[in-house]
């Protein structure tokens, strides 16, 4: 992957990722790095802090997080955006080795130098999503589609069909 990105300050939030040169459509942008941890040990390090809606941690399978608080690289940078113009691309392992898997950002439309880059972060919580939980996972995207908030609807369980009582025999 040539190097056609850098950091600096975003208007989005804090630091951003911009393209130094043009990107094309499906293009495979960078690959998002950190140390890769079992969820466990993340919600154990990190369970004392204070929530702040800024987070470097990207979940990569059921077993692990790439935790890009430790060596992470200029991907941890991407902002959320709810109109994004790349994707973030799961690549499973060859050899079922869950702890290898890695996450790819990809380009969804042609970008020109210049452009931030942005993804949506598809962050889906387990508690209930109250007024204040939206504040915190504020969205400062400014697209005419922005939500408010970083946070993805929940998959709502199917509603169970009623079932047909049979009808009695006589």
């Amino acid at each position: 992957m040539p190097k056609k990105i850098e950091r600096r300050q975003s208007s989005i939030h804090g630091n951003g990722v911009f393209a130094t040169e043009a990107i094309a459509k499906g293009e495979r942008v960078v690959r998002y790095k950190g140390e890769v941890r079992a969820h466990a040990d993340v919600d154990a390090d990190y369970a004392g802090h204070d929530e702040t809606g800024h987070t470097f941690l990207f979940s990569l399978n059921d077993e692990f997080v790439i935790d890009a608080n430790i060596d992470g690289n200029v991907a941890r940078w991407i902002n959320h955006s709810c109109a994004p113009n790349c994707e973030a691309v799961q690549e499973e392992n060859a050899k079922g080795k869950k702890h290898k898997d890695k996450v790819y950002i990809h380009a969804l439309r042609d970008i020109a130098a210049g452009e931030e880059l942005s993804y949506n972060y598809g962050i889906v919580l387990d508690e209930p999503y109250t007024p204040a939980l939206k504040k915190l996972w504020e969205c400062r995207c400014g697209s005419a589609k922005c939500t408010g908030t970083m946070l993805q609807p929940k998959d709502e369980p199917k509603p169970k069909k009623p079932r047909k009582k049979a009808a009695a025999k006589k």
